[in-house]
């Protein structure tokens, strides 16, 4: 998906595409400088704590170099004990260097159609409901919902992306995604 449009003249032009593997170190460098020290103990990282990202909805956006200057996931979850699947996003980040370029709102833009396009019901997150809030997020909904650990419950917000999906929705947030593949440890000698 090309952006030239409805950004900035200023903005780069950008390329969101599918995150491969090779995206893993500058992902976690974007992730560190975008997010800070503290973002591995949110709440939502201990639903993606050992789990991959929801199939095909895992994106990159790369500058005209090829470098990657922003990214977004989203995982799978169950609302509450044996509830309906749904989806967690986030982390949503872009290289602090181009904040206000409008990256971020087009990745949030093409995750979204993607997820809907999969057929996915609904998405949640843990973030700031004035910039979510444009994209449909709206705490409403998440009231008889919870995160495990501590968050914010104003800042928990959901989007239905097929109406009344969440009109039963109840209890904490369950990781039911793929698992990651224990990593490979080196033979003793």
């Amino acid at each position: 998906m090309e952006l030239a449009k409805n950004l900035p003249a200023v903005a780069p032009v950008v390329q969101i595409v599918a995150e491969t593997e090779a995206d893993i170190a500058a992902r976690e460098m974007l992730l560190d400088r975008a997010m800070g020290p503290g973002r591995r103990r949110k709440s939502s990282e201990k639903l993606r704590r050992g789990r991959r990202p929801s199939e095909g909805l895992a994106f990159a956006a790369r500058n005209g170099s090829g470098a990657l200057v922003g990214t977004v996931r989203l995982w799978d979850v169950a609302l509450g004990e044996g509830g309906a699947p749904a989806l967690l996003l986030g982390p949503l980040a872009v290289d602090p260097a181009l904040k206000h370029a409008g990256i971020g709102s087009a990745l949030m833009q093409h995750a979204l159609a993607e997820a809907r396009r999969l057929g996915h019901r609904a998405v949640l997150l843990v973030g700031d409901a004035p910039y979510y809030g444009r994209f449909g997020f709206s705490a409403e909904k998440t009231g008889r919902l919870s995160m495990p650990g501590p968050y914010e419950p104003q800042r928990f917000l959901a989007l239905e992306l097929v109406e009344g999906a969440l009109d039963d929705a109840a209890g904490t947030l369950k990781a039911t995604g793929r698992r990651m593949k224990p990593a490979k440890l080196p033979h003793a000698a």
